[in-house]
């Protein structure tokens, strides 16, 4: 079986570090490029009538040739073992995530072709993205599912502390969806240590901060 890559995603997430651990929890907005093959208006007629979208991407950072049958998932704290078609963990037989996103708006005439705007990705900067179906609430929501052990993610969110000059040294319409991100505690769910500086990479920016208790602090933020 041949799959192919159809479009490429672009957005602040340069590194795994950061990128939200499921989709719709951010409100940041990717964009969507069309491999030239693809770039087709007839291949995204009707796309405009659905508010949502299903993305079949592949965990390009995480292919191996070797799978196993158990997996670790952080938000377990990195020690229980779970099997790996009960996660969403990347390391996978075949390296393949579903997202469901936003479908903002559609851009048909761009110098890229067809282009489209989503927000709620969970992907990194230039994933390979090989479908696009729409999402069909009836029949893809389902509120009475159970979440099994996925329940036992964290509460609530973190307060995030950015001063001033800090705060302006990131263009100004990139800092909600950083503070957003910060928010969600990107951080490993087993580590705790509030001595600890983080650094992650944001929209060409390094950003740093530390964490106690339920404050997330910004300690320096400076280009890549």
């Amino acid at each position: 079986m041949e799959l192919k890559t159809i479009a490429w995603i672009e957005n602040d997430f340069t590194e795994k570090f950061g990128v939200p651990r499921q989709s719709g929890l951010t409100e940041m907005t990717s964009k969507i490029v069309f491999a030239p093959e693809y770039r087709v208006p007839e291949a995204i007629r009707g796309l405009e009538g659905f508010t949502h979208i299903w993305l079949l991407w592949q965990f390009s950072e995480a292919v191996r040739e070797k799978w196993s049958p158990t997996v670790r998932p952080p938000r377990l704290g990195g020690n229980t073992r779970m099997g790996v078609f009960a996660t969403r963990s990347p390391f996978r037989p075949n390296s393949i995530g579903l997202s469901s996103v936003r479908l903002q708006r559609i851009e048909p005439d761009s110098p890229e072709g067809p282009v489209l705007y989503v927000s709620g990705a969970d992907l990194m900067n230039k994933t390979p993205i090989i479908d696009i179906k729409p999402y069909l609430a009836y029949t893809d929501s389902h509120p009475e599912a159970s979440g099994g052990f996925a329940l036992t993610e964290r509460e609530g969110r973190l307060r995030v502390d950015i001063a001033p000059g800090l705060a302006e040294r990131l263009p100004e319409e990139k800092l909600p969806s950083l503070i957003e991100i910060l928010s969600q505690d990107p951080r490993p769910q087993y580590q705790s240590d509030p001595e600890r500086i983080y650094t992650m990479s944001f929209g060409g920016f390094e950003i740093s901060f530390t964490v106690s208790e339920n404050d997330l602090t910004v300690t320096d933020i400076r280009k890549s």
